[in-house]
């Protein structure tokens, strides 16, 4: 980012001074909001799509009308989606922070989109096909994890303040929103047309989605924010403007800005791991081992009673396999309430206290249904019953870990370090289905998935007790003053003489600019 002076010197990057950060904050909430979370929000319902048509298809997968593939390659199919969620996550995480949110939220939903799609032209069922298979799945993989690193990014630095809590969490929450309309779609899809159709249009659903939400993201501009840290302020100026006046058209009530919320930076190129390495390591150790907790204890648990749900009703309750999905359709909307309904808390009565409660409830809640299963006195829909309640919560718990890891680290490598945490949450969560999987054996032994149900509940007690202990309060709070960017120099003081409300830059003749 810097310049190099005639004689060939590194000259000094140009210094910016900036109100946009503060007038992003003070925007009414608009149609530009609504739009935004729309067009961004559809990352998690793909993904619980996904999730959860390749979950309803693993069965028919393996019978001689479609790919005739072992349980062990059917299995396998999840497996190679994880990993390319990860690896997705980690690389379009990097090069969101280094070119941008827009850039890569168009490029990340088009490679989910070719990803998914090219797995419906899975043809034959020989191992160069089922190879196909895998490679179409992990580039679909690769597509949504890049999502959550540049939409959890993006959302929160256009989002006001003041919203932006109960925004996140909710657009975290629509997974299950995804979730529940993949399983009507599976439910369609296999009991209607003939196995070797409705697998393949199952896995083409998601894509005729993401065609549709491309072309309304078009017209979704760049972070202001990203921008200006990255000294394109005259861009940052242009789409911090667009949206002040839709705002004003619309009959919205801009207020004034004041001086102390003005901003000096100094955009420097500091994107790479190993930025963010020295960001969590050197700065904010206490941070990392916060978000680290409430990612993996999330993670833990929802992978270990999701992707055994079905097993459990089955084995131990007796439920037919094509009864079953409508037993997860319950269990979804529980989980989509929780988010929907108690999100604005987490922003008025504030984050640490509402993710503490949400993991510590969660956790004793699920004791006490565990303790209730090993005595034999839960029926199938008791139990559903039960997860449902206690998912309520953990849901909005799960949502407001993404939201932690993207709020509480610097501008700069916002997006790897959620990368960097979505990663590390997904490897500890693919050891909770394996895990559970063991315990639930052939249904017999109630006391072995007991055990494990309590092992559950005490990791999201641990996460609780975390965030009691090391939580931030973040609610309301300006994303630059809950994490010092990277780039500021200084936030102005009594220095400047008012308060700024032109909306247009002064351009100096040293190349600093005042964006007010």
């Amino acid at each position: 980012m810097s310049a190099i002076d005639v004689d060939g010197s590194p000259s000094q990057p140009a210094r910016i001074r900036t109100l946009i950060p503060a007038r992003i904050d003070r925007l009414p909430w608009s149609r530009f909001h609504t739009r935004l979370v729309i067009a961004l929000g559809v990352a998690w319902v793909l993904d619980g799509l996904e999730i959860t048509v390749a979950s309803a298809v693993a069965g028919v997968l393996s019978t001689k009308q479609t790919l005739g593939m072992s349980s062990t390659a059917v299995g396998a199919i999840a497996t190679v989606y994880l990993a390319g969620e990860v690896v997705g996550a980690l690389g379009f995480g990097r090069l969101s922070d280094k070119l941008g949110r827009r850039n890569l939220f168009m490029v990340t939903l088009a490679v989910y989109l070719v990803g998914s799609g090219l797995t419906a032209l899975t043809l034959g069922s020989g191992w160069a096909w089922v190879g196909f298979l895998y490679l179409t799945r992990f580039i679909a993989g690769t597509g949504i994890g890049g999502e959550y690193a540049a939409i959890n990014s993006a959302i929160d630095e256009m989002i006001p303040a003041r919203h932006r809590g109960r925004v996140d969490i909710a657009v975290n929450g629509t997974y299950w929103g995804g979730a529940i309309l993949g399983t009507l779609a599976s439910l369609f899809l296999l009991n209607v047309l003939s196995e070797s159709v409705g697998w393949r249009l199952g896995f083409l659903v998601g894509p005729v989605l993401a065609v549709v939400v491309i072309f309304v993201r078009r017209n979704l501009p760049e972070s202001p924010r990203w921008l200006v840290m990255h000294g394109r302020e005259a861009e940052a100026e242009a789409s911090i403007r667009a949206i002040e006046d839709e705002v004003a058209r619309r009959g919205g009530q801009l207020e004034r800005v004041p001086q102390d919320r003005l901003m000096e930076i100094e955009p420097v190129e500091r994107t790479g791991y190993l930025a963010l390495v020295k960001v969590l390591f050197s700065e904010y150790p206490k941070r990392s081992v916060l978000g680290a907790s409430l990612m993996i204890s999330q993670s833990f648990l929802y992978n270990a009673i999701f992707f055994t749900y079905t097993l459990v009703l089955t084995k131990f309750y007796g439920v037919a396999a094509n009864a079953a999905p409508w037993f997860l359709i319950a269990f979804a909307v529980g989980n989509l309430a929780g988010p929907l309904t108690i999100g604005r808390l987490f922003d008025t009565i504030g984050r640490k206290q509402m993710i503490s409660a949400t993991y510590l409830l969660s956790g004793v809640l699920l004791a006490i249904t565990a303790e209730l299963f090993r005595s034999g006195v839960l029926t199938a829909t008791t139990q559903t019953i039960a997860w449902c309640v206690i998912f309520f919560f953990a849901s909005s718990g799960a949502s407001a870990a993404y939201l932690t890891v993207s709020e509480i680290f610097p501008l700069e490598v916002r997006a790897q370090a959620i990368a960097v945490f979505f990663a590390i949450a997904q490897c500890f969560g693919a050891l909770g289905p394996v895990f559970y999987g063991h315990l639930i054996g052939n249904g017999s032994n109630r006391n072995m998935l007991f055990i494990g149900y309590l092992i559950g509940a005490a990791v999201m007690v641990v996460g609780g007790l975390v965030e009691l202990a090391l939580g931030i309060a973040a609610e309301r709070q300006s994303l630059e003053s809950i994490a010092r960017p990277l780039s500021l120099v200084r936030q102005a003081t009594a220095a400047a003489s008012t308060a700024i409300t032109t909306r247009t830059p002064t351009i100096r003749p040293t190349g600093t600019a005042q964006s007010g």
